[in-house]
């Protein structure tokens, strides 16, 4: 009777919250699917750039002599962007609750979100050679 009982709980607690999961069975055509993504994708990537951009310096600056394996220059300086005003200087000086006080904790530093989360999203980036 216990285990009937535990049951009939889990599955009305079920029925209140939503699930993060995303649904397996598909309602739509595979071409309905790509067009809609292929649409969808410009802005995808716009919004994405974006906040890279407002994250990390994005600028080409090669680092003489230093090339990865494949021959691709590697990018010289720190990338990370500071808060306005702050200075990797003054950053150093403050303790982790100071900067945890002062909301001067750099953003290039915290997990990037997926690009296309909602899709679940494979991730096909355009390869540069």
């Amino acid at each position: 009777m216990g285990l009937v009982t535990a049951l009939g709980i889990t599955l009305a607690q079920d029925a209140k919250h939503p699930s993060s999961y995303a649904p397996v069975d598909i309602h739509e055509i595979l071409a309905v699917i790509m067009t809609r993504m292929t649409a969808a994708k410009p802005g995808i990537m716009k919004r994405h750039l974006d906040l890279l951009d407002q994250r990390y310096d994005l600028g080409n600056r090669p680092a003489q002599g230093a090339t990865m394996s494949s021959g691709k220059p590697l990018q010289q300086g720190v990338r990370v962007k500071l808060p306005a005003g702050m200075t990797w200087d003054q950053l150093a000086k403050l303790t982790p609750e100071q900067v945890k006080e002062r909301g001067v904790f750099p953003a290039g530093f915290e997990p990037l979100p997926h690009p296309n989360h909602p899709e679940g999203g494979m991730l096909f980036p355009k390869v540069c050679h």
